[in-house]
């Protein structure tokens, strides 16, 4: 049997297409990443409310979102055994705890520890979120969906957001926890495959078509999340010290909190692009491109901060941040049906996010100021790129399909 090319990847419909498991896998995901989002505001005012120095809020922070990352590692090992909603009922309610706790218990040691378990709450939660999202026969249009969602949830964080307490914060962030558990009926129980194989319809000579079965090795997996840990490493730094390294610096502080909302909104233009793009020119050859766009708007930064400069980085950051989300989880779903992969991606992140913060306050603290924060940022995402570049060879020579797949 002769055939003319490596083939397409087949895409099968299953229950996790029907809009209400979409619906509330999305909802989940933009729950499991509020803090994340709402990082410049909630940094802000563990400073101002409660005295934290710049480096606690570091590694307050990280604490958050490695329990991100912790949650997620436990969700791999769960979310393709047990039943999925009531393992959503006890990472909610480990995640609404440990937040209303925080309003009584406000020291820096306590904080840290409760911000660790929220997390932890919060990573379970994403991760089984992700997985559901990921169950789409289309991974890039179900994960664009979300992202397009995300864009606006993220404007309505940082608009109102700034007018809470640290209180209110706590109280806001338990409560998209509670309103998620009144639609869990919603949620599908199961995975609809538990394989690393993929389906490739193959065309002959003869131009009639047969469905093959590929076995996808296990590193493509694990190069994707070691790609996105070094991605968010990038983002969790920026996102934590780009409000406060405008501080003393020739842009406008208000200038620069206006922008935080409106760079928001560019996401959408991301979410647009990541899905016409892909289905044209695949996944892998536009992720390489954009995280070298991302490296180069960051290094902007190193050689002054203006209010226009500062605006373009926040707006074309926000657009590289929503790109590369949607063909990183797409890249993982495409491959793994279970979700367990899938699934880790908020450990991915929360690892990176954690990471960022952490030596990025280890910089500051060295004395190499925001321009050194700035260059940890485009070093992480070069690296992701050379990771992302090794396994596309790699797919190319050895499943082509899976290689330009969309």
């Amino acid at each position: 049997m002769n055939t003319t090319s490596g083939g397409a990847l087949v895409h099968r419909k299953t229950e996790f297409d029907d809009w209400r498991s979409l619906t509330i896998g999305i909802y989940m995901a933009l729950t499991g990443y509020a803090l994340m989002v709402g990082l410049p505001v909630i940094s802000s005012s563990w400073v101002n409310n409660l005295g934290f120095s710049e480096v606690q809020v570091g590694f307050v922070t990280s604490a958050d979102l490695f329990g991100l990352a912790i949650g997620a590692v436990i969700a791999f090992f769960v979310v393709a055994k047990y039943d999925r909603r009531h393992l959503t009922i006890a990472a909610a309610s480990v995640a609404i705890g440990a937040n209303l706790l925080c309003i009584y218990f406000q020291s820096y040691e306590v904080t840290f520890w409760l911000r660790l378990a929220a997390g932890m709450g919060a990573g379970v939660y994403t991760g089984i979120a992700v997985a559901t999202i990921g169950g789409h026969s289309r991974p890039a249009f179900a994960f664009g969906m979300e992202l397009f969602a995300f864009a606006f949830s993220q404007a309505a964080e940082l608009k109102f957001l700034p007018y809470l307490s640290i209180e209110g914060l706590y109280i806001t962030f338990a409560m998209t926890f509670v309103v998620g558990l009144l639609f869990i009926s919603w949620l599908p129980r199961r995975p609809a495959d538990s394989s690393l194989d993929i389906e490739v319809d193959v065309e002959e000579q003869e131009g009639e078509h047969h469905v093959e079965h590929r076995h996808v090795p296990a590193y493509v997996p694990w190069l994707v999340l070691t790609a996105v840990a070094f991605t968010y490493i990038s983002i969790g730094a920026y996102w934590t010290y780009i409000e406060l390294a405008t501080v003393d610096s020739a842009a406008s502080p208000e200038w620069v909190a206006d922008m935080l909302v409106y760079t928001s909104f560019f996401s959408l233009i991301g979410c647009l692009f990541a899905v016409l793009l892909s289905n044209r020119y695949g996944l892998s050859k536009p992720l390489l491109v954009t995280l070298v766009f991302q490296a180069s708007i960051v290094l902007m930064l190193v050689f002054g901060i203006t209010d226009y400069r500062v605006a373009f980085s926040m707006f074309a950051f926000n657009f590289c941040w929503i790109f590369v989300d949607i063909y990183q989880a797409a890249t993982i779903a495409n491959v793994d049906r279970s979700g367990r992969y899938v699934s880790l991606l908020p450990a991915a992140q929360g690892l990176g996010n954690g990471l960022g913060p952490a030596i990025a306050a280890s910089v500051l603290a060295w004395g190499f100021g925001y321009n050194g924060v700035f260059i940890l940022c485009a070093m992480a995402s070069i690296t992701a790129m050379l990771v992302y570049l090794y396994m596309y060879l790699m797919l190319k020579r050895n499943i082509p399909a899976l290689a330009d797949a969309s």
